[in-house]
């Protein structure tokens, strides 16, 4: 793709280099008025195709590109309302949802939002198969019958079948989620090759009907988004949103300082302090579900046995570590759904105990200089994270090798169960607790040619006997009393013997410039509202 020589008083040659030689950039007064720049490393953004993607920077992304069913209205980020559906009704036995879309939405192409795109949107996601597909698939949807569980009744209804016991309100929340985006069937099928969907276009381009389209993207250097003058709710007040990759937070910090960005995405508590005698610029903190945990690999002949696993809620030094490297950015979190949403349990039965590590790692049989590789990203706070657990892991005298990577490389070997020991996060795909107990206690099947890989269970080769059927258990039942019952049941069997170590729950923070208004982020990772921006 080709990108504009300018944008609005500052050149995109120039956004490029200052990437790469932020040092040799001029000093700039302020961004362009009706620009929003923003800098975060975007190392991790593999595709934009919202079939595809389930890392945390593209979906933020696509949740401005691309509008769903149903999502979370940025006024109020606990209400589940009707994105394009503009009404929806249950059949009696709750098994069908009919579905009736707003009049008049179109995509940024010009073509009308329609039925037949619903239909199309959900029926490819399937069909494509990627990782986050089994987000839906659970509603009983497969490749053979998706056809026909999800169809256009008229160019304005959409009938919707669901194949599964699950409560209903469970699939709302799956038809919120980043993977159950609408995407324009003509302008995707017009780029279609040898009848793959559209899927080797749709990776770097866009085809959505949200407040803004993808004006252009180069890989690890920037993105840029466009306004859609038909947005449903307006045109957005900036005119276009420019993310630029900064991967040091330091890096981060300069350009929010000298006025080149208008938000640093990954600025380190140190460096949030360092701003306060700084009236141009502004802390900021939200709510965030976003997780941080220890992983061991089942396959592994030391790290799998249980009384290393026991081991490991033990050497995690929480308190040092909230306390320090992590001080203002995450809280001590021991279970697999977020503090601040229903049904999250606060139980945090484990500490720093080196003792108890030494003697459960005895009655293990571990032996003094065991090696291990610990795997994680080349970015903060998870390599000095890491670090601390090394630390740990040496004073019980295990050696660990320490492999940093960015998350092109980490997450592909995690999905293939090549890792070791892993320090990793973990978001909530929708706001469900079943979102993330689908991910941390189950596993249908281990084989590792099921290829399970949205599943933490599968990629740690965890076969979650008797957890497996009462996630299921929770899915279906729709009294919520029962169902928060099952949940609290469910996370405690997670913390006291599974693969994880769940450790910490971030707080939301990034800095902006005081100019900067309505700005506003949730829990979930594409919770992330740029078309409500002013300056």
């Amino acid at each position: 793709m080709n990108f504009p020589l300018t944008f609005k008083g500052l050149s995109v040659a120039a956004v490029l280099a200052a990437s790469v030689a932020i040092p040799s950039l001029p000093a700039m007064a302020e961004t362009p008025k009706d620009t929003f720049v923003i800098a975060r490393n975007t190392a991790d953004a593999i595709t934009l195709d919202p079939a595809e993607v389930f890392e945390f920077t593209a979906g933020r992304i696509i949740a401005n590109i691309y509008e769903r069913l149903f999502f979370f209205e940025p006024g109020d980020l606990t209400k589940l309302v009707g994105g394009i559906a503009e009404s929806y009704k249950f059949s009696d036995d709750g098994k069908k949802i009919t579905v009736k879309l707003r009049p008049g939405l179109t995509f940024h192409s010009g073509n009308p939002v329609t039925s037949a795109d619903v239909a199309y949107s959900l029926a490819r996601a399937v069909k494509l198969d990627k990782t986050p597909a089994f987000i839906i698939k659970q509603i009983g949807w497969t490749k053979d019958n998706v056809d026909e569980a999800v169809k256009a009744i008229d160019p304005m209804t959409v009938e919707i079948n669901i194949l599964a016991d699950m409560s209903p309100a469970l699939v709302l929340n799956l038809l919120s989620a980043s993977v159950a985006s609408i995407v324009d069937m003509k302008e995707v099928e017009a780029h279609a090759v040898d009848g793959d969907m559209g899927y080797a276009w749709l990776k770097d381009h866009s085809a959505g009907s949200g407040a803004y389209k993808l004006k252009s993207w180069k890989a690890n250097e920037l993105v840029m988004l466009e306004a859609f003058d038909k947005f449903r709710y307006g045109k957005p007040p900036m005119k276009r949103v420019v993310i630029r990759h900064v991967a040091e937070p330091s890096a981060q910090r300069l350009l929010l300082e000298k006025g080149d960005v208008d938000a640093a995405m990954e600025l380190t508590s140190d460096q949030l302090k360092g701003l306060a005698g700084n009236a141009d610029v502004k802390p900021m903190s939200y709510p965030k579900g976003y997780l941080m945990y220890l992983a061991t690999n089942m396959e592994h002949p030391v790290l799998s046995k249980p009384k290393v696993r026991e081991a490991l809620n033990y050497l995690v030094d929480y308190e040092g570590m909230v306390g320090s490297i992590l001080d203002g950015q995450y809280k001590i979190h021991q279970s697999f759904w977020p503090s601040g949403m229903w049904a999250a349990s606060m139980d945090t039965p484990y500490s720093y105990d080196m003792d108890k590590a030494k003697a459960l790692m005895a009655e293990a049989g571990v032996e003094p200089g065991t090696k291990i590789t610990i795997d994680t990203l080349n970015k903060s706070p998870f390599k000095e994270v890491a670090q601390s657990v090394q630390a740990s892991l040496k004073t019980l005298g295990i050696e660990s090798e320490i492999i940093l990577s960015d998350g092109k490389t980490l997450w592909p070997k995690y999905r293939a169960r090549k890792h070791e020991l892993i320090v990793a996060r973990w978001g909530p795909d929708y706001s469900d607790p079943h979102s993330n107990a689908d991910a941390f206690a189950h596993n249908p099947d281990n084989r590792f040619e099921a290829k399970l890989t949205g599943k933490l269970t599968w990629r740690n080769a965890w076969d979650a006997k008797g957890l497996t059927e009462l996630t299921n258990q929770a899915a279906a039942e729709s009294d919520p009393a029962k169902r928060e019952a099952i949940y609290a049941d469910l996370q405690k069997r997670v913390r006291e013997d599974s693969p994880f170590t769940i450790m910490f729950q971030a707080i939301g923070t990034y800095g902006q410039r005081a100019n900067v208004k309505d700005f506003v982020n949730g829990v979930t990772s594409d919770q992330a509202y740029y078309w409500t921006v002013t300056k």
